[in-house]
């Protein structure tokens, strides 16, 4: 495609900025993807994943993106090819603590019994939703965007100054990458650090609910594998894996699920979740070009991910 060939340039191909090329593409648009790595090394790659708000603002905008977003996945669940399956499981706190209000839009949604949940919990609610195959999941979506005619270079831009005259209208979705590119100091980085490991046949999710603890608890099973989680370490850029973090990841796991103790490892996964205070959806002029920025979105990219991009596709963003 040459430059007059494009009504849209969307910046970064993680699952947001997949998504919302996805959106566009199918809406019409002539759209490309220019992306520093591939979706396979991006953060969402390395991403757990499940449905989720967690931790993230503005409210009211999260509450219609990320519900609009549970719509979608649970119908791509019906398709093995996505990567989505609606599993079901626990999140539980070693302390009292209310559900989340998220809850009810939830399939069967309850709270947990005093005999439901492991030794040292005292609250806990079970619930069924999407738990996504990051992999597999974000090779769907790059098919997706081909199959509407979209596609995806590698390109690394230093300012979206550079993207300027490519198309009339540039979409943000650089993750940390906006950090430089906007520049958005209020961008951080929180490094998210995963273990995959054989599955020793588990077949439903557990997830610890540790408020602002950078230690993390969860597993989620994804057919022979186990992902294993977690950290939440604010202002870490290393994205290599730390095998002591590794390790420890294992033993939080494994006090829950004793089966995992001896689990093989098969991967290891780390990401930089970018957050700032509250996600960046809006437009603005750059030069002749209008930018429409999605970043910050933290951990719950995948959550918002389709709510985000349908506000993108809105016709009046895109004239």
């Amino acid at each position: 495609m040459s430059r007059t060939d494009l009504d849209a340039l969307v910046i970064g191909a993680g699952v947001s900025g997949l998504t919302t090329a996805v959106c566009l593409a199918e809406a019409g648009q002539r759209v490309k993807i220019w992306a520093a790595e591939p979706p396979d090394r991006t953060t969402s790659y390395a991403a757990g994943a499940m449905w989720g708000p967690y931790l993230v603002e503005p409210v009211d905008r999260v509450r219609v993106w990320s519900a609009q977003t549970l719509d979608v996945l649970r119908h791509l669940a019906t398709d093995p090819a996505t990567g989505v399956r609606l599993v079901s499981g626990i999140e539980a706190s070693r302390t009292p603590v209310e559900s989340p209000e998220w809850g009810s839009q939830l399939d069967g949604f309850r709270m947990c019994e005093p005999s439901e949940l492991p030794d040292g919990f005292a609250t806990g609610w079970r619930y069924t939703a999407p738990l996504v195959d990051m992999p597999v999941y974000l090779g769907y979506l790059r098919r997706r965007l081909e199959a509407a005619g979209g596609e995806i270079a590698i390109r690394r831009i230093h300012s979206l100054g550079e993207a300027v005259g490519v198309a009339p209208v540039i979409v943000n979705c650089s993750g940390m990458g906006a950090r430089d590119l906007v520049p958005d100091p209020e961008l951080t980085p929180i490094r998210g650090q995963l273990v995959v490991v054989e599955n020793p046949g588990i077949t439903e999710f557990f997830s610890e609910d540790t408020g602002p603890s950078p230690d993390l608890l969860h597993f989620y099973p994804q057919g022979e594998t186990l992902v294993l989680g977690g950290t939440a370490q604010p202002g870490e850029w290393n994205r290599e894996p730390d095998p002591e973090t590794a390790a420890a990841i294992v033993a939080r796991c494994a006090d829950v699920e004793p089966r995992l103790r001896n689990a093989r490892v098969v991967e290891h996964r780390v990401g930089l979740r970018p957050t700032r205070p509250y996600v960046r959806v809006e437009e603005e002029q750059l030069g002749d070009a209008k930018v429409v920025h999605n970043y910050g979105h933290g951990g719950a990219g995948l959550t918002l991910s389709w709510g985000c991009a349908f506000e993108i596709a809105r016709p009046n963003l895109i004239v």
